[in-house]
Parts: C-alpha cells; structure tokens; sequence
C-alpha cells in the first residue's frame, strides 16, 4: 500500500513538473498583462524597483508533494535572469492546480536579497489573488489557493510589502486540498 502510494505521488508529481515545464512557452508579457490589468496590482508595477514573473507554477501532491515554475526577473523593466520556484511539502493534502505567481521588490535591497543566489519566503510572506474566485497565500507553507467572494481589492493591496515583497497570485486552475508543511524557495540566474 505505501509502495503503491509513494509511485502514485511520483507520477502525480512528474505530470505536474512537466506541466509547469510548459511555463517557458508561455509568454511572459501576457501573464504580465494579465497582472496590469488588476486595480489592485498596478501601484506595483508604477513604484516597484523590479519584479518576478512565473506565468505558470505547477503544483500537486498526495501526502508528499510538490510546485515548480520557470520564471525571469525584471529590474526596471529589463529582464536581468531567470528563476526556478521549487516547493516540497508534506502532510494532508491531495490533487493538482496551476497559477501565474508575480513578486515585486520594492527596492534596491529586497531586489538583492532575491537575486543573491537561494531565497526564501519566511512564514510571514503572504499574497494576494488578483482575480474572482481565488485567494492565495505564499510563505514557508508555499503557495496555496482556494474560495473566497470576490476579487482583490485596493484594500487588499493596501497591506503593501512584507521585507520590501509583495506578491500576487492568479489561479489557472485545478483544486487542491491541503493541510501541509514545506517551503517555497527559489533560485536565481543571472542573464549572461
């Protein structure tokens, strides 16, 4: 039952890694136009000293589980590198969705502190979903997503940056259920 198990996860989170794969045929000014287009994002993308796009984050799990995506890393509107978001979590959860995931550095330092090789959100990192029907949060819990009345606000947004991040979420689709531990980390490359 356990082996069983444990090659169900394996498969389910290798069609969800290879899913999230596809991430690099998406385009990534369209999941920033997606993001543009929210009230409650746009004062970020006026005063942020940069920004990181995942337009497609893949994430499943049962028992043990997993997210990853493919992102760049914006400074001033240039792209200056790619990113790997990888999460791993374990406990109760089951099932499979996909999201776009944006992170806006609020200046020099917070910009820095993510491109500096392997970063990670803290337990007090939290997001806001940008469209009806989702709300999410990120943080050592990773990015996680579920029912909520109506779309991101202005108020919402209001909570501003944690640690010079803010960052946003939008559901593409899928459902998970999830009472789990992990941690969301990322890496960064720079453009050569």
């Amino acid at each position: 039952m356990k082996t069983t198990r444990f090659f169900m996860t394996l498969i389910s989170l290798a069609l969800i890694f290879g899913a999230a794969d596809s991430a690099l045929a998406d385009n990534f000014s369209d999941t920033i136009a997606v993001y543009k287009k929210s009230d409650a994002v746009q004062p970020f993308f006026k005063n942020a000293y940069g920004y990181a796009v995942f337009p497609t984050v893949g994430k499943g799990g049962l028992g043990i589980g997993g997210a990853f995506g493919k992102g760049q890393v914006y400074r001033q509107g240039t792209v200056t590198g790619t990113s790997k978001l990888i999460k791993a979590t374990i406990g109760f959860q089951a099932g499979g969705q996909a999201f776009s995931q944006m992170i806006f550095f609020q200046d020099k330092r917070a910009y820095d502190e993510f491109t500096g090789g392997e970063f990670e959100f803290d337990a007090a990192a939290s997001a806001v979903a940008i469209t009806a029907g989702a709300q999410a949060q990120a943080g050592t819990g990773g990015a996680a997503a579920g029912a909520t009345a109506g779309p991101a606000t202005g108020t919402q947004a209001g909570r501003g940056y944690n640690n010079g991040m803010a960052v946003f979420i939008h559901a593409k689709g899928g459902l998970m259920y999830e009472a789990a531990i992990g941690g969301q980390k990322f890496s960064f490359e720079p453009n050569k």
